[in-house]
């Protein structure tokens, strides 16, 4: 692996992303937003660490380490560009600005499209399987071209496939709660597929990894074998703790509406009982 030098080209993307949004927030927000603060810390936060997991995936010595390697650290970084940074930057997307982004009819259109639950989960797993195919993988690895590209499609399809959870705007509608959790159910068990040819192989699935050099000595399948666990383990990790969330909040939710519904019982009865018509 090379020394620290600088990946110009993530650093700009992360600079005009953050730059971007916090531009917005200062000079749209006080016109678009309805009254109140234009955008919560919260958001901020959740924002900030979205551009940051970009960050991270795309420059040293993540970049140096998923190219020209070990494959287990490029699937950290696919793993970074789907699952991460995706959802927090759509949390934190104040909705006045998501509409904005989304002000062009067609733009909105294709979006509401290709977000749909079905359509998003089927979409977005495709991605991932093709994006693994031995001949895709060798080609981001040769060509910097290719590599942007197959990162821009993943973040897309990524984005998509994370709406119908954490959409901000009522256009482009979430599931409801026991419904995010199937989907999310669903989208920890599609990724078993691809992870078992990595994890049950016992040849090298990537030639042009098995060329490279790793650290620790570290033969080619052993890396192969990382890669498949990290891409199993991790990522349905990540999707069984956000499911455990929106159960709570379901929870929660049922048990609020149940002590209103039982309030205004008590209060019916004692109405009656007062012989007081509604």
């Amino acid at each position: 692996m090379t020394a620290w030098h600088p990946h110009l080209d993530a650093w700009l993307l992360v600079g005009a992303v953050a730059g971007g949004y916090a531009l917005a927030i200062r000079r749209l927000g006080p016109r678009l937003a309805p009254a109140g603060p234009s955008v919560t810390r919260g958001q901020v936060t959740a924002f900030g660490l979205g551009v940051l997991a970009m960050w991270v995936a795309a420059d040293w010595p993540v970049h140096e380490l998923a190219e020209g390697s070990m494959y287990s650290v490029h699937m950290v970084q696919h793993f970074l560009l789907t699952l991460v940074a995706p959802p927090l930057l759509i949390m934190g997307t104040p909705a006045w600005l998501a509409r904005w982004l989304l002000r062009p009819a067609w733009l909105l259109r294709w979006v509401r499209r290709f977000a749909r639950p079905l359509v998003a989960l089927l979409l977005f797993n495709l991605v991932i399987a093709v994006t693994h195919w031995p001949v895709l993988v060798e080609a981001s690895v040769r060509s910097e071209w290719a590599h942007l590209g197959i990162h821009v499609v993943v973040v897309v399809t990524a984005l998509m496939m994370w709406m119908p959870v954490l959409s901000p705007v009522m256009e482009i509608p979430r599931l409801p709660y026991p419904g995010q959790m199937m989907y999310l159910f669903g989208q920890s068990i599609l990724p078993t597929i691809p992870a078992s040819f990595l994890t049950f192989g016992d040849t090298p699935l990537y030639p042009v990894y098995a060329a490279f050099a790793r650290p620790f000595g570290m033969s080619a399948l052993t890396d192969q074998l990382i890669a498949g666990l990290f891409m199993k383990i991790a990522g349905g990790l990540l999707l069984w703790t956000v499911i455990a969330v929106i159960f709570f909040r379901w929870h929660e939710q049922e048990t609020r509406e149940g002590t209103d519904a039982l309030a205004w019982r008590d209060v019916d009865r004692e109405l009656d009982r007062m012989k007081v018509t509604r």
